[in-house]
Parts: C-alpha cells; structure tokens; sequence
C-alpha cells in the first residue's frame, strides 16, 4: 500500500497562515521536505486548489517573474519542483469540482476514494494541503506521515493546522532536523 505523506509549513505557534491568509514568513514554496524522490502524485483540497493551479503555472510559464504571492522571482529549487508536478499526477479532493486547467488532474469525491488511491501500484502520495484538507484525513486516519518545517516565528491571529481535529492523535517521531535560520524540519509517523 502506498503512503499518504502529508507536508506542511507552520510558524511556531502551528498556525499554516497568518492574519492575512498568507504565511508571509516562507520564503519558498520549494520541497523542503525532501519528496521528489519518494512521491509520485500529489493530493490537494478544493479550497487550496486554485491558487495552486495559478502560482506553479506561473512559475513554470515565467520562470523568471515575481510571483502574484511573494512579489519575489521564484527560487531555483521553486523552478525544480514546478518541473516536478509538471509530470507527477495531481488529484483534487472535492465533492464540487468537475474541472480543472492543470494537466493530468483528476477528481477524488471522498475519504474512501483517497483510500482507493492509496491501494493503487505505485510511490507514496504527497498531500500538498490545505490546512483543512490535511487536518482532516489526519483525523479521519488516512495520512501516514507528518512532515513539518517548523518556523521561528509566533503568527498571532491566524489559522491553526490542527484547530478542526475532531479527536487526539498520537504521533511517533522520526526526524527531527535543524535547518538554516531558525527553522526544524520534523517527521512524524502517525498511528
């Protein structure tokens, strides 16, 4: 069976976006978490799908302009990972949804289909986000690792990863690493 490896980057008090719905203290939307070598698709929710879709076309399209969310030229390992997900098969969790403008996209209605995916041949699944999305297939038992890049930074206000899980969860460390400026890199087994 295929993993379902979710990864996320939170401030230090676990909030995934501040005030402004933006966690203005990443710098890079790179892989950090060190998956392109261990995941062949990735999993995001409906809410998060969007803005996805715009930012890594605009990475892949115009390599060399400001991205719309950081004002800033997207890094070298920015433009590898958008050569990455150029190639890798993309699933959207949404009961809405029936369309999508990203290439070799496809449509996940549920947990059970999530489950369904997980049985298929394959590498192990990034789940991309959102918070919500990520939090919630934790809670419902479907996600097999936690990977965090963990901030030095209090956001305040904000969204809380975990502020909608329903039930407690215990986690088995795996990895823990300190990264330039501050940052920890955490891998959690979950289960």
């Amino acid at each position: 069976m295929r993993k379902l490896i979710a990864g996320m980057k939170v401030s230090l008090d676990g909030k995934y976006e501040g005030p402004e719905s933006v966690a203005d203290w990443v710098e890079a939307w790179s892989d950090d978490y060190g998956l392109m070598a261990e995941v062949d698709a990735c999993v995001l929710g409906a809410g998060m799908y969007g803005g996805y879709e715009r930012y890594w076309t605009s990475v892949q399209t115009a390599p060399d302009t400001p991205a719309w969310i950081s004002g800033a030229p997207p890094t070298p390992a920015e433009r590898q990972w958008a050569d990455f997900i150029r190639r890798t098969p993309h699933y959207v969790l949404s009961a809405t949804l029936d369309h999508a403008d990203w290439p070799d996209t496809a449509f996940i209605r549920g947990v059970a289909d999530l489950a369904a995916l997980k049985q298929q041949a394959g590498k192990s699944i990034y789940l991309v986000g959102g918070g919500r999305t990520t939090a919630g297939l934790i809670d419902a038992g479907v996600v097999d690792e936690l990977r965090l890049i963990v901030y030095p930074v209090i956001a305040g206000d904000g969204k809380a990863l975990f502020a909608t899980g329903g039930r407690r969860q215990g986690l088995d460390l795996r990895r823990a690493e300190p990264l330039g400026d501050g940052r920890v890199r955490l891998a959690y087994g979950i289960g």
